[in-house]
């Protein structure tokens, strides 16, 4: 990986973040995997298509993308080493020959210009330090009148599902968090991206026209019970890094609050929040004439 834009992030996905996905490569999919019907149906890829998938982690979309590509080929590009580890052994194990996996940052990637016919991201478009300059790095890799496609939070609401489950987690990250964004390390450029406005904006000016932003409602499976959920959503990088100066009985104590707010959202073996997303899609500008 020989250039990087996002540096903290860098050693973010390097280190306890990307470890602690790449550990839990199948839980993490179970939470991300609502996603995927509309991810895939905004991005409408072909056979024979070359897909790019931005923040592939573990590869389950990066995968995905190269089954229906499957006279073409699917690309995944992450920071994260131990993630792109699990994403290359879980792709060797289900027989799956044209997915490829590059470590580097989407953002200033060297990218072949217009080697690829569709882009995607499953909320890996968060993490772009300049996400001006990040969508017009992967336009260039995207031939004329190219497809994006990606998921991404819209703002949160106060009667949504996470914001009611888990305000107790997020009061104790604004008292301990470095900084004052309640995300820390995990998404310095999520409210350039929360509403269809400014998603407009960003890629307007990264050269992409035809933008469509549609609200969607997606569930999220953070565990089997309750307890279990608030451990899992606990022990998550950007929990992590904000609560480093927390007192670990305060820690405890949210954690405890949390999993009793989790308990109104059990069903049938499995804690689920329903997440407030945005899916995108829009086309690579031809060359003017």
């Amino acid at each position: 990986m020989r250039t990087v834009a996002n540096t903290h992030q860098a050693e973010a996905w390097n280190g306890y973040e990307g470890l602690h996905w790449a550990e839990n490569r199948r839980r993490y999919d179970a939470v991300n995997g609502g996603m995927n019907k509309p991810l895939f149906e905004a991005a409408a890829i072909a056979a024979p298509d070359h897909v790019l998938d931005i923040g592939c982690g573990t590869g389950q979309t990066t995968r995905l993308a190269a089954r229906h590509a499957a006279d073409g080929l699917a690309v995944g590009v992450d920071l994260s080493a131990p993630m792109l580890e699990q994403a290359r052994t879980a792709t060797a194990e289900q027989g799956i020959r044209n997915a490829r996996f590059v470590q580097g940052d989407a953002q200033v990637h060297d990218f072949a210009a217009d080697g690829f016919d569709v882009a995607i991201s499953r909320g890996g478009i968060m993490y772009f330090a300049d996400p001006v300059a990040a969508f017009t790095n992967v336009g260039r890799a995207l031939r004329p009148g190219g497809r994006l496609a990606f998921v991404c939070p819209t703002a949160l609401r106060p009667d949504d599902d996470f914001a009611r489950a888990l305000t107790p987690l997020w009061t104790l990250m604004r008292q301990h968090a470095p900084g004052s964004d309640t995300l820390g390390e995990s998404a310095p450029g999520t409210n350039q991206l929360d509403d269809p406005h400014g998603i407009g904006q960003v890629l307007d000016r990264a050269g992409f026209t035809d933008v469509s932003t549609e609200p969607i409602s997606v569930p999220m499976v953070f565990g089997r019970d309750a307890v279990e959920a608030a451990e899992f959503i606990f022990a998550m990088g950007p929990m992590r890094f904000n609560l480093q100066g927390a007192a670990p009985d305060s820690v405890a104590r949210a954690r405890a609050q949390v999993a009793t707010a989790l308990a109104d959202f059990y069903d049938a073996g499995e804690v689920k929040l329903h997440a407030a997303l945005w899916a995108v899609s829009a086309l690579r500008s031809a060359p003017a004439a």
